[in-house]
C-alpha cells in the first residue's frame, strides 16, 4: 500500500530540547494507526511535527511524498501546503470558532482541487457519518455538547477528502459511551476516503478495536509496535506505557511563558 507518513529514527521537540527520540513510524493509505501512551509520552509533539507546526531535530521524516528537512524553522508557508497536499489536522481542542454554527463551519472547507479535479466531499454524504449532527446545524459550536463538538470538527477535517487525517485526544472530555459513538467513525473514513488515520487515544481496547497497527510510545520513545492485535496482547508493554511514571523532558518555560502543548 502507499505510505503517507514515513518517519525514520525521528527527533522532536521544543527550542531543541527533544521530547521524541528515535521514533519509527509508518501509516499506510487506507488505515487507521494508533498511537498509545501516557501523558507526556510525545504523542502530540509527534503530530505536530508530522503536520509542520514543529520541525525535527534530527532523523527522517516524509509526509505525502514530502521530505521534511531537519533543523529549519517552522514556515506558515509550508505548513499551508502540506494541508494543501492533503494533510488534516483535528487538535486536541477541536479548533473550532465558538460563535460559528456547525453549518458554517462546514462550509469553512478549503476547495482546494488535486490532479485538476476536486476531491471535496458532499456535505450530505459526511453528514452520514455523523447524523448527531443533523439536528444541530443551525446551533453555534459553542453551545454543542462536547461529543458533538468532536463529531464537527472530524466531518469539517474530512469535507475534502484528506489523504493523512490526525486526531489528538479524540475521547478528551468524553464520556465512554460517546467515546464508543464516535471512535469507529475514523474506521469508516480510512475506508471510504482511502486516507491513512493516526489517532492519539487513551481508550486503548476501543482504539485498538478499530485500527489496523498501533505503537506505544514512553518517554518519547517506541516501546512496541505492530497489528492491533499484537500489540492488544503486549499486556506488560501497555501497562508501562501507563503506568510507568512516565515524564518527557520539556523545555523550562520562563516565567508567564505558555510551555509546550500536553502530550
Amino acid at each position: 500500500m502507499t505510505s503517507v507518513l514515513t518517519a525514520r529514527s525521528l527527533v522532536a521537540g521544543y527550542d531543541g530540547v527533544a521530547v521524541v527520540h528515535g521514533v519509527d513510524l509508518e501509516v499506510a493509505a487506507g488505515e487507521v494507526v494508533a498511537l498509545l501512551g501516557a501523558n507526556g509520552a510525545g504523542k502530540t509533539t509527534l503530530l505536530l511535527t508530522v503536520s509542520g507546526l514543529l520541525n525535527p531535530i534530527a532523523g527522517s521524516l516524509e509526509v505525502l511524498g514530502e521530505s521534511v528537512v531537519p533543523g529549519r524553522r517552522v514556515r506558515a508557508a509550508s505548513v499551508t501546503a502540506r494541508a494543501r497536499r492533503g494533510l488534516a489536522h483535528v487538535p486536541e481542542d477541536r479548533g473550532l470558532f465558538p460563535d460559528l454554527t456547525a453549518r458554517e463551519h462546514l462550509r469553512l472547507r478549503s476547495r482546494r482541487s488535486r490532479r485538476g479535479t476536486s476531491d471535496s466531499l458532499e456535505l450530505d454524504e459526511v453528514l452520514e457519518w455523523f447524523p448527531a449532527l443533523t439536528r444541530v446545524m443551525d446551533r453555534r459550536a459553542g453551545l454543542l455538547s462536547g461529543g458533538e463538538q468532536q463529531m464537527l470538527s472530524l466531518a469539517r477535517a474530512v469535507m475534502d477528502s484528506p489523504r493523512l487525517l490526525l486526531v489528538d485526544e479524540l475521547s478528551l472530555g468524553l464520556a465512554p459511551l460517546v467515546v464508543e459513538q464516535i471512535l469507529p467513525s475514523l474506521r469508516t473514513i480510512a475506508t471510504r476516503t482511502g486516507a491513512g488515520v493516526v489517532v492519539v487515544e487513551q481508550h486503548v481496547g476501543l482504539a485498538l478495536a478499530v485500527s489496523d497497527r498501533a505503537y506505544v510510545l514512553g518517554h518519547g520513545a517506541v516501546l512496541a509496535s505492530g497489528t492491533a492485535a499484537d500489540v492488544a496482547g503486549q499486556v506488560e508493554v501497555l501497562e508501562a506505557g501507563y503506568l510507568g511514571g512516565n515524564r518527557s523532558p520539556r523545555p523550562e518555560a520562563g516565567p508567564g511563558a505558555p510551555g509546550p502543548p500536553a502530550d
